[in-house]
């Protein structure tokens, strides 16, 4: 790794210092915050605004066993990996399961709860340049970034629980027509969001020794939350009819 970070040098944060660095990324950059974000908690999403929304997630919720799988292929360490498959696994969906199981199956009976049909949402022909762009970021960050900055990029699952919390409220009370089948991700991602955010933060308190790397992943969990948000901004757009 280099030995900056646009000129940083010091001392390396304590521990519950650089935690209180990472933690305070959330109120500042995380989604959750996003005016679509609220406009969903309050019940003011049309039908098709969901149907474009949960379209246009799918291609990012399908991207995210790639993203571990790069993630997976640049760390050294074997008992690192050994735990991090599990990610992949719950995306995908375990093959000793009988029938279809998996984060990315969930979603899609989301899709298909909210009007779309599978064969659109898995042809990915109703996704938006703005978040086929953001998505493919993401991409590049685990591919090529060192891999304890990538799955520093992966701690948004600290701020997940709250937002799938209220997410899965606001379904129940008002979007009551869709099927309570489809909110399933949003239950399992309630422990996993917060088991996968606990071993991830572990690993880079631990690891993060210099003051430079430390900053490395403040700076890369801030790029991921700034992701996050230009998704929102292009699924926003779309449904307000003003996407380029």
């Amino acid at each position: 790794m280099k030995a900056h970070i646009d000129g940083c040098v010091g001392e390396p944060l304590d521990r519950d210092a650089f935690l209180a660095r990472l933690r305070a990324v959330g109120p500042s950059r995380y989604h959750d915050r996003h005016p679509f974000h609220e406009r969903m908690n309050a019940g003011l999403l049309s039908r098709q605004d969901l149907k474009t929304w949960a379209v246009n997630r799918y291609y990012y919720q399908r991207s995210i066993p790639l993203k571990d799988a790069a993630i997976m292929s640049n760390t050294p360490e074997r008992e690192v990996r050994r735990r991090w498959i599990q990610r992949i696994v719950d995306h995908d969906g375990d093959v000793n399961v009988a029938g279809p199981s998996g984060g990315i199956e969930a979603w899609l009976r989301l899709c298909t709860a909210v009007g779309a049909t599978r064969e659109e949402v898995e042809s990915e022909t109703l996704v938006l340049p703005g978040v086929r762009f953001a998505v493919d970021a993401y991409l590049t960050i685990a591919r090529t970034r060192p891999w304890l900055e990538a799955i520093a990029s992966s701690l948004t699952e600290l701020f997940a629980p709250a937002l799938m919390g209220k997410r899965l409220a606001a379904f129940e009370t008002h979007y009551p027509w869709v099927d309570s089948e489809g909110l399933a991700y949003f239950r399992a991602r309630l422990t996993q969001a917060k088991n996968d955010s606990e071993y991830a933060l572990a690993l880079v308190l631990e690891r993060a020794v210099t003051r430079d790397v430390q900053e490395r992943c403040v700076e890369v969990l801030e790029r991921k939350c700034d992701i996050l948000w230009v998704q929102l901004e292009a699924i926003e757009a779309a449904c307000k009819g003003t996407a380029g």
